[in-house]
């Protein structure tokens, strides 16, 4: 696992020798079993929007069955054997689909090899970061540094916040969604339509009244819709969720709107702001025309993933607040002789140390560079993909880059890509190179061609999702 699989310059070789892959481990077994994408109809279109999500499908079509092991297994290592063969087949195809990885936000470049020697522990961070329990195989020390680094960055001193490390994004938007309905017992939370699920699951797990606001064409909230909204509910707090860089489309909302809409329509110290920065949190801080996100605005929490822009090998985020808040949730737990202020009870001591030797290697110097290359990257996406006609778009601070979906599903699968109606994205990330983006851009214009030929059928219209100006179908192609 903390080896460096997902080193996009490693392993070439080892992919042209690779034996073809069994067929329990083939994306098409996956293909398979999806129904097809019905695409002849506007009507069709529609019911392609909302199409049905089997819950369990190819469950036991691509499970490995888990065995009792035989009387004479130790004498003859016929199970060993077994078990290292799948494993060896599972790492191939890991090598294969991190090759075609496009369409989510998970930096692969990435080789945590000195770190391995610590696999051999179980590291556990259970209770608050900042009081050491009886449990003591843990990395609070690595943890707090990590936390430390974050909120320098965010421009909040070390005697004001209070956070930890979470084990995953979305753990990030419960807890601050929780510590604003702490503040904020009856309170109404606001998010865009284009909010992470999550935000909505934490209304839902909180039983929290809860108001979806309009967006732009960008993707960013409408504050003239969030004003509207807020003016309904002017006699109750307003808790807040402002994404800095929405799943779909990368949009980042105008936070100092936000403020000011908050602000002049009576809401002045009535309001609690989360922050979800799940991917952009880490990038915008080195676009130097970003606008900032700072505690010295009236922002109560800051989350972002560990697994994303960072490098991470497992799921894990950071979550930022105001000390001040974190008295409302803390609470005295004894057999651990510690307090414990956060959603999960156990959480994994290995994510701390793989966070803190990839900022100590890179640093602020490093992560600038690598969010340049990024932004770069996108831009010739975008780019490349417009020259060909292909509808399209990308906001000015993101490295999503947003294009016509492709009719066909088994390419969509093939590329990993993320899609919302008939709209997809791919996310430009440190380990995405101009040559696995030209080897899409093949791909996709080969497909396309056979997709549209003689004009039997066309490239769909999303000017409702991107905006005329960005849309190339034959009803806006100047």
């Amino acid at each position: 696992m903390v080896g460096s699989m997902g080193n996009g310059s490693m392993d070439l070789r080892e992919r042209e020798k690779a034996e073809p892959l069994p067929k329990e481990f083939e994306p098409k077994e996956m293909v398979d079993a999806v129904p097809p994408l019905r695409t002849d109809t506007v009507e069709e279109e529609e019911k392609r929007t909302s199409r049905e999500i089997v819950l369990g499908r190819n469950v036991h079509t691509m499970c490995l069955e888990v065995k009792e092991p035989e009387d004479d297994d130790e004498v003859t290592g016929d199970r060993e054997a077994y078990m290292a063969s799948v494993l060896a087949r599972y790492r191939r195809s890991l090598i294969d689909r991190t090759k075609h990885h496009l369409g989510y936000p998970y930096n692969l470049d990435f080789d945590y090899g000195a770190l391995s020697h610590l696999q051999h522990f179980s590291i556990n961070n259970l209770g608050d970061p900042f009081i050491e329990s009886n449990y003591g195989v843990h990395s609070r020390q690595f943890e707090v540094g990590v936390l430390d680094w974050f909120a320098r960055l965010w421009e909040l001193e070390k005697n004001e916040y209070w956070g930890y490390i979470t084990n995953c994004g979305t753990e990030g938007n419960l807890h601050g969604i929780l510590v604003g309905r702490e503040v904020f017992p009856n309170g109404v939370l606001y998010a865009s339509k284009e909010s992470h699920y999550s935000v909505f699951k934490a209304a839902r797990m909180y039983r929290m009244e809860c108001v979806k606001v309009a967006t732009l064409v960008s993707g960013e909230i409408n504050c003239a819709d969030f004003k509207a909204k807020l003016l309904q509910n002017k006699e109750k707090p307003a808790i807040i969720n402002v994404n800095i860089g929405t799943t779909v489309k990368g949009a980042v909302d105008d936070l100092d709107l936000v403020i000011q809409t908050l602000e002049e329509n009576g809401f002045k110290d009535r309001f609690y702001i989360h922050c979800d920065g799940a991917l952009f949190g880490l990038m915008m801080p080195f676009v130097k025309r970003a606008p900032k996100v700072t505690f010295k605005k009236p922002i109560g929490s800051v989350s972002v993933s560990g697994h994303k822009f960072v490098g991470c090998p497992m799921p894990c985020g950071v979550q930022i607040t105001r000390l001040e808040h974190i008295n409302a949730l803390s609470s005295n737990v004894e057999y651990l002789a510690s307090r414990d202020a956060t959603i999960m009870g156990s959480r994994n001591g290995h994510a701390p140390i793989f966070l803190w030797y990839t900022l100590n290697r890179k640093g602020y110097r490093g992560f600038r560079k690598e969010v340049q290359k990024c932004l770069r990257n996108a831009h010739y996406l975008k780019d490349r993909l417009k020259e060909a006609g292909i509808s399209v778009m990308l906001n000015e601070l993101s490295s999503t880059v947003v294009f016509e979906r492709p009719k066909d599903e088994d390419f969509v699968r093939q590329w990993q890509l993320a899609c919302e109606g008939n709209i997809a994205h791919a996310v430009v990330m440190p380990n995405v190179t101009i040559e696995k983006l030209d080897h899409f851009l093949g791909e996709l214009l080969e497909k396309r061609s056979l997709w549209y030929q003689e004009g039997k059928s066309s490239p769909p219209c999303i000017a409702a999702e991107v905006g005329e100006i960005n849309c190339l179908c034959s009803m806006h192609k100047k």
